[in-house]
C-alpha cells in the first residue's frame, strides 16, 4: 500500500502561520514593512476587481438615467399631442348645436 504520511492528518511538529494583532504585539520595522506590503499586493489585486465592477454599475446607473431622461421627453411630445386633441374636442364641442340644457 501507499505511504500516507503527507495526507490527512498534519505532522504534530509542522509550524502554520497564525494570526497576529500588530498593535497589541511588539513587531520590529521589518516585519512592519513585510505586512504593509502584503497588504498593499491584496489590495492592488483586489482594485483591479473593484475598478471593473465600478464601471459596469456606472454604466448600468448612466443607461438608466439616460432612460428617464429619453422616457420625459417622449411623454412630453405625448403631451402636446392631448393638448392639441383637447383643443379640437372644446372646438367641435362650441360648434356643436346647442339643445335648451344649461
Amino acid at each position: 500500500m501507499a505511504d500516507k504520511s503527507g495526507q490527512g492528518e498534519p505532522r504534530p511538529d509542522a509550524q502554520f502561520a497564525k494570526r497576529i494583532d500588530p498593535s497589541k504585539e511588539e513587531l520590529t520595522r521589518e516585519q512592519l514593512r513585510f505586512i504593509q506590503q502584503v497588504e498593499m499586493a491584496q489590495w492592488k489585486k483586489k482594485a483591479g476587481q473593484l475598478r471593473g465592477r465600478n464601471v459596469a454599475t456606472g454604466l448600468a446607473i448612466g443607461a438608466v438615467v439616460l432612460g428617464i431622461y429619453g422616457y420625459t421627453f417622449y411623454s412630453v411630445s405625448q403631451e402636446r399631442v392631448m393638448d392639441e386633441i383637447d383643443e379640437e374636442a372644446r372646438a367641435a364641442k362650441l360648434q356643436a348645436p346647442k339643445t335648451g340644457a344649461i
